[in-house]
């Protein structure tokens, strides 16, 4: 296997497990979890899935670090395409990786509000319910903050896929279509979050398609020999 190849199945390999833990982590534990609006329940799911949640920060906070590798791994792959390109994909996931990781602390903090820890005495349980909640609100608003620049990678990596020729160029169009997707999804949860649920579903499969398709080809084929 020459060393292209093994770059490329490292990187497969690194989104395969971001896939994993940041589903998990950063998707499906959290919405399981928060109930819009019920402050009650919310905190109510915080105390009865208390190692789940737990679980779920660990897994964000892993995912995080795998993208850091991902992102390094994927510069080594296409420093010789366009370096320029490799700079800006490299910059706009290093920009977000910081920005996830302090996201994570508003799910520390909801935590930390229902554990019925001694000094939240002089609080009652609706003020510490309520204040739990606020702090899940404000993780949901940062995911829509860093989904920017989640997006914004996508960019210049399906760009140096479409250059390459090492991967199929239909994948890099659909990793640059999702960028946009990724854009407009945390634009809408920002500004007309009533909506963010029913156009999500729309709009985000293009994303789906190309980071899905990226980690199959990268796991399976590698890269095109030249």
């Amino acid at each position: 296997m020459n060393s292209k190849k093994k770059t490329a199945r490292i990187a497969g390999i690194l989104y395969l497990l971001i896939a994993i833990t940041g589903g998990f982590g950063i998707m499906y534990a959290p919405s399981s979890i928060i109930v819009s609006d019920d402050a009650t329940v919310s905190a109510n799911n915080l105390i009865n899935f208390d190692f789940i949640y737990s679980l779920s920060i660990l897994s964000n906070i892993i995912s995080q670090v795998l993208t850091i590798f991902l992102v390094l791994t994927l510069s080594r792959l296409f420093k010789d395409v366009n370096p320029k390109l490799t700079k800006y994909m490299v910059t706009f996931v290093l920009v977000a990786v910081p920005i996830s990781f302090l996201n994570v602390l508003n799910l520390v903090a909801a935590q930390i509000f229902v554990s019925g820890a001694e000094f939240l005495k002089v609080f009652d349980s609706n003020q510490l319910n309520s204040l739990a909640l606020v702090f899940l609100k404000l993780y949901e608003y940062g995911i829509a903050v860093v989904g920017i620049f989640w997006g914004l990678w996508l960019f210049p990596f399906g760009m140096l896929i479409i250059k390459s020729k090492l991967i199929p160029k239909i994948i890099g169009i659909f990793l640059t279509i999702g960028c946009f997707a990724y854009l407009i999804d945390s634009f809408i949860a920002i500004l007309l979050p009533e909506y963010k649920e029913s156009v999500s579903a729309i709009i985000m499969l293009p994303l789906a398609i190309g980071e899905f398709s990226t980690i199959l080809w990268l796991l399976i084929k590698g890269v095109k020999e030249n």
